[in-house]
């Protein structure tokens, strides 16, 4: 009777071929669209970790303090628990950081640039207030600013590419289940007069659509699985920025074994969709 039944779904035809094209195309872009989310993230972080222990102090003094300001904040960093290290920057650091923005042919010798110091902090960080009160005291033209405006947003931006991931990847399992639904009722209608014959012989419309849904899920799964090795293997041809590098578009690690749960869903909504719409037209089929 299982044979008979599996008849109702045609094993080739546009109803097949569009369950196995559809599955695997929402399969690769699945891939991509995870890809995206984890690799937003692990950006993201490497970004505000980076941020997170460095630290700059603009020194803007008149030219005589400038060098008895610098020395003091210096001296202050020292001392201060929390510092694991400090210097000061060359002129030439300094052209190179405003030649992005001002162009390289800057006469850095007519302007009155202020002292930049970088700092790096261990990794519970300093009293950051308390830090802020002793270099007021100590050096009045000295700001320390640890990079909290520019960390913000970086995590803004990564929590919003994140969510459009998640919105991309929602919508891929609404197309594959309008992709299924499409497949199943055309497949279920072209097969109306194998559907009365098998009422004829007994089997019953639950019979009929268990059957149906298992070929249909079948296809979504294996069409599915080959988007997702594609996918992969897409990822794995670009080009690689070395093995410490925590940007670039794909996984990592571990992180390999998520876009295997693809598949596994894409089968879960073709089995959904299949079934609602066995359903709803065999009570349509008289």
């Amino acid at each position: 009777m299982s044979t008979i039944s599996d008849q109702v779904v045609p094993r080739t035809g546009h109803s097949a071929w569009l369950v196995w094209v559809g599955a695997a195309s929402m399969a690769f872009l699945a891939v991509f669209a995870l890809a995206l989310t984890m690799s937003a993230a692990r950006l993201a972080q490497s970004w505000t970790d980076a941020l997170a222990q460095s630290a700059t102090i603009r020194i803007s003094a008149p030219p005589a303090e400038l060098d008895s300001q610098t020395a003091a904040v210096l001296e202050v960093l020292r001392t201060t628990p929390g510092i694991e290290d400090a210097r000061t920057m060359t002129p030439d650091e300094q052209g190179a950081l405003l030649s992005v923005w001002l162009g390289p042919d800057l006469p850095l010798d007519t302007l009155p640039l202020p002292r930049m110091i970088e700092v790096w902090e261990t990794p519970e960080g300093p009293d950051r207030q308390g830090l802020r009160l002793r270099l007021s005291a100590e050096a009045p033209g000295a700001i320390y600013d640890d990079h909290t405006q520019w960390r913000r947003p970086l995590i803004d931006a990564a929590s919003r590419l994140r969510a459009l991931s998640l919105l991309a990847l929602a919508i891929i399992g609404a197309v594959t289940g309008v992709i299924i639904a499409l497949a199943a009722s055309a497949a279920l209608a072209s097969n109306a007069q194998v559907i009365r014959v098998l009422r004829l012989v007994g089997a019953r419309d639950r019979f009929i659509a268990r059957a149906f849904v298992r070929r249909m899920t079948r296809r979504a799964a294996l069409g599915a699985a080959i988007g997702t090795g594609l996918g992969m293997a897409s990822l794995l041809g670009l080009p690689s920025f070395g093995p410490e590098a925590t940007s670039g578009l794909g996984f990592q690690g571990a992180g390999w074994l998520v876009p295997m749960v693809v598949p596994v869903l894409i089968a879960g909504v073709a089995l959904l969709a299949a079934a609602a719409t066995a359903m709803r037209v065999l009570r349509g089929v008289t």
